[in-house]
This record gives structure tokens, C-alpha cells and sequence, in this order.
């Protein structure tokens, strides 16, 4: 973590796009100065690690010219079911102090890793234990490793990183900047990326559950590369609904909608689990983000394999949107809810 000014931009590096936001506070609301994305070749990062630091870094810069922003301060947002541990823990009542003394050793039993090689945090979960004498945190544990790659490449393309969140978290961060929170309302909000689905179960706003899987919007891509031949760019056009020469429609659409049944069953699965744990309340409603709740028709069918109400994210509902980036927003912001998240961190945050 680093000293810097107020102003910052969220960037979001996915493993298909690059997202960056940029917001700034007028009157304690928030208005949008930049939005912008780019496409990432597939083999720039794969399962979340960094594999071509040198393109990526360019590809960042690339991104800070077409959005035209100079700030340099950024939040980085890190996802992956395998270098990414947030665990729901219960410990004998202690003080944020106390438990910042014993984090270390309490959190040994709950990290598959040398805790020498990771960075931990947490957040003490209030009035989720009845339990005299006993309280929930929420335990978060990265890889340094892979911190350290994200953050690599951040400052190799003329960025200072000064926070870096977990992706998870973000989502969340940007639901509920965007929408009433209601104390005995749970939802679940997921953000489906190109690589990896991120879900987040709130009850009154306050994080009671997440998991992160290893699948995403890619299957729709990689299961029209298989099964009709086309390039990489070819199907990724077609998963975005537009024409590409050649591709007969209704099979296209077929190959869609089989690849959306198995990432709806993922997140089906993920709500058993959440289902299974100690705090049974039911989900209220699902809010989905990211490229995968952009495919058509994704979002009825989900409520239907879900039995729950389903609806997109609005990450940018309750933000000033100045007109020449409205486009944007609206083709796209379904999109943004993880760079959101991250653009609204300052140092200090808890």
C-alpha cells in the first residue's frame, strides 16, 4: 500500500477484457469520468495467473489512451479459486486490535498455504453470532505471488497501485452503492466473467457467504470454436449476438444455450452450498454482472433453473453518467460492476 491523492481508477484485469473506471465525488454523490474496456487476447492470462507480462503491459497503456486518463493511482482487483482463500470463521470475542495480533495464528488452520506467502486481511462481522462470547470474521488470504504479478504490471505501464481487493468483494461494493439495502433481504450477486464466476451472498448488505469457480462466459466461446469450426475472434463475435459469415444462427444459438445451462448449473451448485452452511436464510434474488449475464437470454433461464428472481446489475444506476459516455454504459455496464467497486476504494477502507 502506497501514499497517494484521492483520486484513483479502478482497473479490472480480466482474463478477456481490461475494464477501467475512473469516478469522482461531487457532494457526496459519485459522477463517471471514464469508462472504457479492451479486448485481451486468450493467452495473455490463463486461470488467473499472468503469463505475458510484456503484452498485458502494453495492453494497459493502450487502454489509459483510449479512455484519455492521466490519473495514475489505481485499485486492482485479484480473482481465483486457487490463489484466493475468504473463509467465514467463528472466535472467542476479542477487539480489532487483539485479533490483528493474532490473525496470523488463528488463520493457520484455515489456509492451504505457508501463511509466510500470503497477505491476509479481515472484517469482524457484526451481529452475525448469537453465540455468548463467540464472533464471525471474515478471513482473506492472497498469494504474494500473484499480488505481485498484478501489481508488476500495474506499475511497469506508468500506474502506482495503492489497494489491492479481491474481485469477490467489489461486486459487492458496487450493488450496494447502487441499491436500497434492506436488512432482512439476501441476495446473491454474481459476476460472470470470461474465466472465473465470482458470488457473493449479502443478508442486509453485510457478506454472509462467497465462492469462486473455475468456469465462465468462456465456455461459450470455447464450445463454438469446437464445435463449428470458427477462429477465436469469430466466436466471440457470435457469443456477442452479431453476424459473422458463415455461421448458420439457430445452431449457433443451440451451442449458446448449452453452455449457459452448465454455468447456470454451477451457480446452482453454489447456492446448495450456501444452503448447506449454518445461516439458512433463503435468497431473495439474484444480481448478475459481467460478460456472461450479457448473453441472451441468459438471465430468464437462470431464474428458471434457480426458481429465484434474476436480474442484471445496473453498476452505474446511481452514478452521474455524463452523455458522451451513456453508449457505453448502456451497451456495456453490465460489465463495469467489478471496475465500479474497485474505483470507489480509498486508502483507509475498511
Amino acid at each position: 500500500m502506497f501514499l497517494g491523492k484521492k483520486d484513483v481508477i479502478g482497473l479490472d484485469i480480466g482474463s478477456s477484457y481490461l475494464k477501467v473506471v475512473h469516478l469522482r465525488e461531487k457532494k457526496g454523490a459519485y459522477e463517471l469520468a471514464a469508462f472504457e474496456m479492451l479486448a485481451l487476447p486468450p493467452e495473455l492470462i490463463v486461470e488467473g495467473s499472468i503469463i505475458d507480462s510484456i503484452r498485458l503491459v502494453e495492453a494497459i497503456g493502450e487502454l489509459m489512451k483510449k479512455a484519455k486518463l492521466k490519473v495514475k493511482n489505481c485499485v486492482l482487483g485479484i480473482a481465483g479459486h486457487t490463489s484466493v482463500i475468504i473463509r467465514r470463521i467463528t472466535l472467542p470475542e476479542m477487539t480489532e486490535e487483539e485479533l490483528s495480533e493474532s490473525i496470523k495464528y488463528e488463520a493457520e488452520q484455515y489456509v492451504p498455504f505457508d501463511i509466510e506467502d500470503v497477505h491476509m486481511d479481515f472484517q469482524i462481522l457484526e451481529g452475525q453470532n448469537e453465540e455468548p462470547g463467540q464472533m464471525d470474521v471474515m478471513l482473506v488470504a492472497v498469494k504474494k505471488d500473484i499480488i505481485n504479478e498484478y501489481t508488476a504490471v500495474a506499475r511497469d505501464a506508468g500506474l502506482t497501485p495503492i489497494i489491492v481487493d479481491v474481485n469477490t468483494f467489489c461486486i459487492a461494493n458496487a450493488y450496494e452503492i447502487n441499491n436500497e439495502v434492506e436488512a432482512e433481504r439476501t441476495v446473491a450477486v454474481v459476476n460472470i466473467g470470461a474465466s472465473t464466476i465470482n458470488l457473493n451472498v449479502l443478508k442486509g448488505g453485510q457478506t454472509v457467504f462467497t465462492r469462486d469457480s473455475a468456469m465462465g462466459s468462456n465456455l461459450h466461446t470455447e464450445a463454438l470454436q469446437k464445435d463449428m469450426g470458427l477462429d477465436y475472434e469469430s466466436a466471440e463475435r457470435v457469443k456477442r449476438g452479431e453476424h459473422v459469415e458463415g455461421v448458420n444462427k439457430a445452431e449457433a444459438g443451440q451451442k449458446i444455450q448449452m453452455a449457459s445451462e452448465e454455468i447456470a448449473g454451477e451457480i446452482a451448485r453454489s447456492l446448495d452450498l450456501y444452503r448447506s452452511t449454518a445461516y439458512m436464510e433463503e435468497i431473495n434474488e439474484v444480481v448478475i454482472s459481467g460478460g456472461g449475464a450479457l448473453i441472451k437470454g441468459f438471465p430468464e433461464m437462470l431464474a428458471e433453473t434457480l426458481a429465484i428472481e434474476v436480474r442484471r446489475a445496473e453498476p452505474f444506476h446511481n452514478i452521474k453518467v455524463p452523455n458522451k459516455l451513456m453508449g457505453m454504459v448502456e451497451d456495456f455496464g453490465c460489465m463495469g460492476a467489478v471496475a465500479v467497486g474497485l474505483a470507489i476504494r480509498r486508502l483507509g477502507d475498511r
